[in-house]
C-alpha cells in the first residue's frame, strides 16, 4: 500500500515527522511522498487551500492508495478532501488504529481495537447522514441513507456488546488482583511511550522472553510476570504504549488494559535516554498527560531512562538533571529517577530504588510478631523475609519479631498462631493494637 502523508503544525498541533512516518511504516505503507504545511487549521479542509491543490497535483502524479493525515480530521474535513481527491483519506488516529488491529492478538484486545474503531466511526456516519439530508449522495460506504441509519444502530448495538464483555474481563482480573495482593505480591506497572523499551525491562526483571520488537505498539495484550526482588514477590505488567495526544475514545476502549496502571501499587515510567532531549521531553510531558487522565499522578513512580548504553553517561546525567527540573516545575509526584540498559541487563539503580520506594507503600506497615512455639520461628522468619523486611528479633520463651509486613499478609502470618500488633514506629512498642 502507498500512502502520501500529510503534517500541518501550528503553534497547539507540533508533529513530529519522524514518528509520524515510523506510524506509516508500522502500519506497512511505502511513503511515497511527505507533505508539510505550518499554519493554523482550515475549518473545511484542515490544511489550506493553495495546499490542498499541492496535494491534488501530488496524487495524480504519484497515485497512492491513500492520503493519511498526521492531525485528526473532523468527519466534516475528511468528507471534504475525499471530495476533492477521490481516495481514501484517514488520520493519525485510524492509522493507530490500522496498527493495532494488525497487534492485537487476545480476545481482550480485539475487542478494545473493535471498540476504539466503532466509536471512531460513529460520527463519520453521522456526517454522511447530515450530508444525505442536504441532498449530497455521502452514503457512507457506498450506501444509501436507510441502509447507513442501519448501520449506525449495529454500530451502537455492537459497542453495547463489547462493553459488556470487556466488563466481564475487568471483573475476573479484578478477582486476580485480590487474590496476589492477599499473597503478598507488590504490583509493578510498565507504562510509558511506545517503543521506549518497555517489554526489553519486563524481560529484563522476569528473566522470560516476551516478544520486544523496535517498532511502535508492539504490546496491545496485557502481560503479567513475577520476579524476586531481595526476597519480595513482585508482579510486573506491561502496558499499552502511550502515543503524543492519546484521544479519548482510544483510552476508554483500553481502560480495561490501562487499568493495570491504576490498580498498581507503583509506576514505572519507562524512557528512551538516547533520543534528543527535545523528544524525550515531548514523550514524558505526553506520557504524564495520560496518566493525569487516568489520575494516577497521585501514585508512587520511578522515571526510568532506559537504552543508557546508547549513549554517554554525562548525557545521562544531563538529561536526568533536566527531568528533575520538568518535575519540580509541574509538581508531578516522583519517588526517583533513575538509568538502566534493560537490553544488558544494568538493573542496579532501578533495584535500589524499588527497595526503598516498596516500604513507603500504605500495604506495608510496622508489626511487632510474637512466636509463642520455637520450631514454628523458621517458617514465621521465611514468611516475612518474602513479604518484607525484618527489623529486630528477640529471642525468648517467646521470640520477638519487628518487622515491615504487608498488612495483605495478616492473615496468612495469623494461621500460624502467632500474634502480631502494629507498631507506631519501628522498634517501639507503646500504643499497640491487638489484630492491627
Amino acid at each position: 500500500m502507498r500512502a502520501i502523508g500529510v503534517i500541518r503544525k501550528s503553534r497547539r498541533e507540533r508533529i513530529s515527522r519522524e514518528e509520524f512516518e515510523e506510524l506509516l511504516r508500522s502500519a506497512g505503507y511505502d511513503v511515497v511522498a511527505v507533505l508539510e504545511q505550518n499554519r493554523e487549521e482550515h475549518p473545511k479542509y484542515n490544511i489550506g487551500k493553495g495546499k490542498l491543490e499541492e496535494l491534488k497535483e501530488l496524487v495524480r502524479e504519484l497515485g497512492p492508495d491513500k492520503v493519511v493525515f498526521a492531525n485528526r480530521l473532523t468527519p466534516s474535513q475528511a468528507y471534504n478532501l475525499w471530495k476533492e481527491l477521490g481516495i481514501e483519506i484517514i488520520d493519525k488516529w485510524q492509522l493507530v488504529l490500522e496498527i493495532f488491529g494488525k497487534r492485537a492478538h487476545s480476545k481482550e484486545a480485539k475487542l478494545q481495537v473493535e471498540l476504539a474503531s466503532l466509536q471512531y466511526e460513529v460520527p463519520l456516519v453521522k456526517e454522511a447522514i447530515r450530508r444525505i439530508k442536504l441532498g449530497d449522495r455521502a452514503g457512507f460506504k457506498g450506501m444509501g441513507e436507510y441502509q447507513t441509519q442501519q448501520y449506525l444502530k449495529h454500530i451502537r448495538y455492537r459497542m453495547g456488546r463489547i462493553r459488556k464483555e470487556l466488563e466481564k474481563v475487568k471483573a475476573d482480573r479484578e478477582v486476580k488482583r485480590k487474590r496476589r495482593e492477599e499473597v503478598g505480591f507488590i504490583l509493578l506497572a510498565l507504562a510509558g511511550y511506545t517503543n521506549a523499551g518497555k517489554s526489553t525491562l519486563l524481560n529484563a526483571l522476569s528473566g522470560e522472553g516476551i516478544e520486544a520488537k523496535n517498532q511502535m505498539f508492539t504490546t496491545l495484550d496485557t502481560t503479567t510476570r513475577r520476579f524476586k526482588l531481595g526476597g519480595k514477590r513482585v508482579l510486573v505488567t506491561d502496558t499499552v504504549g502511550f502515543i503524543d495526544g492519546l484521544p479519548p475514545f482510544i483510552v476508554e476502549a483500553f481502560h480495561s488494559t490501562l487499568e493495570e496502571i491504576v490498580k498498581a501499587d507503583i509506576i514505572l515510567l519507562v524512557l528512551d535516554v538516547s533520543e534528543p532531549w527535545g523528544e524525550i521531553k515531548r514523550k514524558f510531558l505526553a506520557s504524564i498527560n495520560v496518566l493525569r487522565e487516568l489520575k494516577t499522578l497521585d501514585k508512587p513512580m520511578i522515571v526510568v531512562l532506559n537504552k543508557r548504553d546508547l549513549t554517554t553517561e554525562e548525557d545521562v546525567r544531563d538529561k536526568a538533571m533536566k527531568i528533575g527540573e520538568i518535575i519540580e516545575e509541574r509538581g508531578v509526584n516522583v519517588s526517583r529517577v533513575v538509568s538502566i540498559s534493560a537490553k544488558l541487563g544494568q538493573l542496579e539503580e532501578l533495584y535500589s530504588a524499588l527497595e526503598e520506594v516498596i516500604l513507603t507503600l500504605p500495604k506495608y506497615g510496622a508489626f511487632e510478631i510474637t512466636v509463642g512455639e520455637p520450631e514454628k520461628v523458621p517458617q514465621v522468619m521465611a514468611l516475612i523475609n518474602a513479604i518484607g523486611e525484618v527489623l529486630n528479633v528477640e529471642y525468648g520463651e517467646e521470640t520477638r519479631i519487628e518487622a515491615y509486613i504487608q498488612t495483605g499478609m495478616i492473615k496468612e502470618l495469623t494461621r500460624l498462631g502467632v500474634g502480631i500488633r502494629r507498631l507506631n514506629q519501628p522498634n517501639q512498642r507503646e500504643g499497640l493494637e491487638d489484630g492491627q
